[in-house]
């Protein structure tokens, strides 16, 4: 048994055992897969509103938005006031933190978790795993490969909190580490497993533990042309 809350809009395809609260819009095409949560609400108000029904923890809800021609596969749980826009594609397991806001053709892979606010850009791709915690910002076209973790504390546990930046068209290799307060440079290249303490500039491609520059995105064209055609 499922929940639609009588506050929703809900203009796509809502499977058997979804629960939709609050004020949440569905956009037209969209499919909202068995067993998926949409709209849950903040833990401030879990704790404060201590609901006991699923009435209660409707009426705590603020809801979420869905945009057109997404796809939410089961088990995902999105929490209030996040933004997905159109043609947003999610795998299985997929946890979405209040305030986030994933940008137009975005697919992210089962098990990954926006961890707090973060903000995803256009078209990005990201892999199966991947944690992106509160304040961490992707840009356009991004790929990023499966298990890569960011951070956003430098000694933590600490009062300060500081996102990652990853700006358009950068490439980040699976297993990476990101540490709090680096940018990733457009259309950059991290090499797999790489750890990454400082910034990288636009362009480069770096790589080891700490990730240093080895070359340039050019290279790294050349030779994946080469490989594809190999």
């Amino acid at each position: 048994m499922g929940y639609v809350s009588p506050r929703a809009r809900c203009r796509g395809h809502i499977s058997h055992g979804s629960i939709i609260l609050g004020t949440t819009e569905v956009g037209e095409e969209s499919y909202i897969d068995f067993n998926t949560v949409v709209g849950y609400p903040s833990r401030e108000k879990l704790l404060r509103g201590r609901p006991t029904s699923i009435n209660q923890l409707d009426a705590l809800s603020s809801g979420a938005r869905i945009g057109v021609g997404c796809l939410i596969r089961s088990g995902s749980v999105i929490y209030e006031e996040v933004e997905l826009m159109d043609r947003v594609e999610l795998g299985h397991n997929v946890l979405i933190r209040k305030g986030s806001r994933v940008g137009c053709g975005v697919r992210i892979g089962s098990g990954s978790q926006l961890d707090g606010e973060v903000v995803i850009g256009d078209d990005a791709n990201i892999q199966s795993m991947v944690y992106l915690p509160h304040l961490t910002k992707v840009g356009r076209k991004v790929f990023i490969g499966p298990l890569v973790c960011v951070t956003n504390d430098r000694y933590p546990p600490s009062r300060k909190l500081t996102g990652v930046t990853i700006e358009d068209e950068a490439v980040i290799g699976a297993g990476v580490l990101i540490l709090a307060g680096v940018t990733i440079g457009s259309r950059a290249v991290v090499a797999a497993g790489s750890i990454v303490v400082r910034d990288v500039e636009p362009n480069q491609l770096v790589m080891g533990s700490p990730a240093k520059p080895v070359s340039d995105r050019e290279l790294f064209e050349q030779k994946k042309k080469s490989y594809e055609s190999g």
